[in-house]
């Protein structure tokens, strides 16, 4: 089977984009808070898996096998169709009618609403997760470690490493909404980005906001301060990376592939 050419994956793209532009704000919400606890799914896998393996195999082979577990949680977002924020970069984008005010208006509500719903959803499950006794032990040391080496990055390395995880993340979405043709594609594309996003320790706004703070439940030496501000550097820098590396490059491809089939 051939794989389909820009202009067809643009379309997808774009019919999704309305779809979610579409939705009532009790389903954004609701979706929203969904993968807040999706991506604390993935920061256990990852906490409980490193915790497992690190012992006998060491630190790296620890955090690989943590990072490949992480990826589930991505896996739980596309395949449940959750509403994560930064998969809300390129698609809803290509949704957008000309003349339409309604798009733009619920453009900057899934803007608005997405990101505080999804830290709100990740904080219940963090606070039933970190109950003492809940998870193996060893898991909140993982987990605090993680949120160490994050908070550890001076602002202009966060800001970079995120840049790089809005871009990551937005070419997910673009090969999920629009090239995957089955299933199973959707679900090892999802896993594999979410796996290298783990392992290469991107700054992306919703998962390193909640990998901080359920470190400092751990009692790793983060402030909410420090969350804070890293969430805000995260949100400029996926923002970034989101347009200058995927959005326009890869609208830019769809138009030329229309125009040069006319």
């Amino acid at each position: 089977m051939a794989a389909p050419d820009p202009e067809e994956i643009y379309a997808r793209t774009q019919e999704e984009g309305r779809r979610r532009l579409s939705r009532p704000p009790l389903e954004l919400v609701s979706t929203a808070f969904v993968a807040g606890a999706d991506v604390v799914l993935g920061i256990i896998a990852l906490g409980t898996t490193s915790a497992l393996v690190t012992p006998r195999f060491g630190p790296g082979v620890g955090h690989l096998a943590g990072s490949l577990a992480f990826g589930i949680c991505f896996v739980f977002i596309v395949v449940g169709r959750s509403e994560l924020f930064t998969e809300n970069f390129l698609v809803p984008i290509a949704g957008l009618e000309r003349g339409n005010r309604r798009t733009y208006y619920k453009l900057a509500e899934l803007w608005a609403i997405s990101p505080i719903v999804n830290i709100a959803g990740g904080l219940v499950l963090i606070l039933i997760a970190t109950t003492n006794g809940v998870l193996p032990d060893g898991t909140g040391e993982a987990i605090s470690t993680v949120a160490r080496h994050q908070d550890a990055n001076d602002a202009l390395a966060a800001f970079m490493s995120a840049i790089i995880a809005g871009a990551v993340i937005t070419l997910m979405t673009w090969m999920v909404d629009g090239a995957a043709e089955t299933i199973g594609a959707r679900i090892a594309l999802a896993w594999i980005i979410g796996a290298f996003l783990a392992l290469a320790e991107l700054n992306h706004v919703i998962v390193v906001t909640l990998e901080m703070i359920m470190g400092q439940r751990y009692g790793a030496d983060v402030g909410w301060g420090d969350a804070a501000t890293n969430f805000a550097v995260a949100f400029a820098g996926n923002m970034i990376g989101w347009i200058l590396l995927v959005t326009a490059s890869r609208f830019s491809q769809a138009r030329n592939a229309a125009a040069a089939a006319s």
